[in-house]
């Protein structure tokens, strides 16, 4: 037995043997250059405005920094943390495959944004995102060479070495880039798409930039001035934050499908030319909500309107808004236990009891706000009831899609069929209440790319992202006399009582409050779309 071990044991040590720690780092960083930063000197190549000679030296510069720099980070790692820094190069490995399918295969840029987006993703959604060809990437570009990473033998050096080729790595890598002065105006100009696609330091900087964020960010809204009513007569406002909605897929603004065959014969509806504030959902939904667009956090609409008196219901199938603070908010999973009767696996939950909800408010003001996911990729065909698959075939997710882009829109497209009987069905409900002025505003938190120019889903940053993720639509109806809307004006640049030709989403804080009869020092009449009514508390 003990000779069967040794035999064993000798077998062992010649097909693993023991190498240096310098060996070992520059494995690994060729390892990372040439597993998961192709789609970096792609860009780098197709992008570069140099000649043919600066372009090459240009990458042939780009490759050698990126190999002594990486190298030199994993000497250092594993000569400081030796097990520990395994375990991270291992973490790293699976991580930068997961990055790198979702750049090729989506066609996406790992920045801040959409590390904020991995953070506000719930398992149910991301599970969209499973397939075969996801694992298979992963355990052949990921798990393998992290399992190297644990498992190779290393025979360490000493203190002296390190210092020198960490120090020469350093010198080589400061020339370099000194030799390429010229390009900063380039590189500063493309420094979102590069240091997306540059791995691992890509999520990295930018987890540590979203967390240093997080961190400073104020812990509370700044508190907006006291609003009071100027009149008590009996109104509810319902507003839809859609999810993923894009304008060119909307009959109402033009598409060729009559997919909105609905709303296209309701009479009062108005279907605005608006663009989002981004191109994702935390940022989109603050800013359906907030009265301007800023990066600070300032009181929220449903928190305004509940201060200062409106009955606020908050409604979501969905996630990621900022702070809701008010008595009734309700998630899916509340929806269904106090609706048992209605089928939570899709947005119709939200409009369970709608109208006894309205019409059982002890308040003069409602305001219910349903936060939908109707439209959210990857799995359009499981957005909507199977009655709603009107273009067929269709794609099961964005992957298979892919393969076959009519089969993803019509997919979407059904998503789209569906938000229209939504939409209808909540007007006809507010329609109902005669004894009620009534208004139902519906904006989407951001668009989506449907296969452009190779794009899918959102996410991309506003300055690179195509019309179709920010272009949404802004669809409004009210009750016969209840407020008139201002003339849009020709130009982006309206005069004062006019609307520009396109509105954004701050508009809605403004306009409703508008609705909702509440006279605020906050209140900006140049961002509210209906003309302003003034009226007196009837005593």
């Amino acid at each position: 037995m003990n000779k069967l071990l040794c035999k064993l044991s000798c077998i062992k040590n010649k097909i693993v043997r023991p190498i240096s720690l310098f060996a070992f780092s520059c494995i690994v960083s060729i390892g990372t250059l040439l597993l998961f930063n192709i789609p970096f000197f792609n860009y780098v190549a197709h992008n570069t405005n140099a000649d043919s000679g600066g372009k090459i030296f240009l990458i042939v510069s780009l490759v050698v920094i990126m190999l002594v720099f990486n190298f030199m980070m994993t000497y250092l790692a594993m000569f400081l943390m030796r097990i520990a820094g395994r375990i991270l190069l291992a973490i790293l490995s699976f991580i930068n495959a997961t990055a790198v399918y979702f750049i090729t295969t989506y066609n996406v840029i790992i920045d801040e944004t959409t590390v904020g987006n991995v953070f506000n993703t719930r398992y149910s959604e991301a599970s969209g995102f499973f397939s075969w060809g996801l694992w298979l990437f992963i355990f052949a570009f990921g798990i393998l060479p992290g399992l190297w990473c644990l498992l190779q033998p290393i025979v360490w050096d000493k203190a002296k070495k390190m210092g020198v080729y960490c120090g020469c790595s350093f010198a080589i890598a400061l020339i370099l880039a000194l030799a390429n002065i010229n390009q900063t105006l380039w590189i500063g100009q493309h420094d979102t798409e590069l240091g997306g696609l540059l791995q691992p330091w890509s999520y990295v900087v930018n987890s540590l930039r979203l967390a240093s964020f997080k961190h400073s960010k104020q812990a509370e809204e700044i508190k907006l001035p006291d609003g009071s009513f100027t009149d008590n007569k009996k109104t509810a406002v319902v507003l839809i934050i859609g999810e993923s909605a894009r304008k060119a897929n909307f009959q109402l603004y033009g598409y060729s499908r009559e997919n909105n065959p609905l709303l296209s014969k309701q009479k009062g509806l108005k279907a605005f030319l608006a663009t989002s504030c981004a191109t994702y959902t935390t940022a989109g939904v603050k800013a359906i909500l907030e009265p301007v667009n800023s990066s600070d956090l300032y009181e929220l609409l449903p928190n305004y309107a509940f201060r200062t008196g409106v009955d606020v219901v908050w409604r979501t199938t969905n996630w990621g808004e900022p702070p809701i603070h008010i008595e009734e908010y309700h998630t899916d999973n509340d929806l269904s236990k106090l609706y048992p009767d209605a089928d939570r696996a899709y947005d119709g939950l939200l409009l369970a009891g709608l109208r006894e909800r309205i019409t059982s408010s002890t308040k003069d003001k409602v305001l219910i706000v349903l936060h939908s996911s109707t439209s959210h990729g990857p799995k359009y065909a499981d957005k909507y009831p199977k009655e709603f698959e009107k273009y067929k075939p269709v794609a099961k997710n964005v992957e298979e899609g892919e393969k076959n882009l009519d089969m993803l829109v019509n997919a979407y497209d059904n998503t789209i069929l569906y938000t229209d009987y939504l939409l209808d069905s909540i007007i006809n409900t507010l329609r109902s209440l005669t004894d009620w002025n009534c208004a139902m505003l519906y904006v989407s938190d951001h668009g989506e790319s449907l296969g452009e120019n190779k794009m899918f889903m959102h996410g991309v940053p506003m300055k690179l992202a195509p019309k179709v993720q920010y272009e949404i639509p802004f669809i409004v109806w009210t009750t016969t006399n209840f407020r008139n809307y201002k003339p849009i004006s020709s130009q982006q640049d309206a005069p004062a009582g006019e609307l520009p030709a396109v509105i954004e989403q701050h508009y809605v804080f403004h306009s409703v409050l508008n609705l909702l009869s509440i006279d605020s020092p906050a209140y900006n009449a140049a961002y509210d779309i209906f003309e302003k009514k003034q009226q007196s508390v009837s005593q």
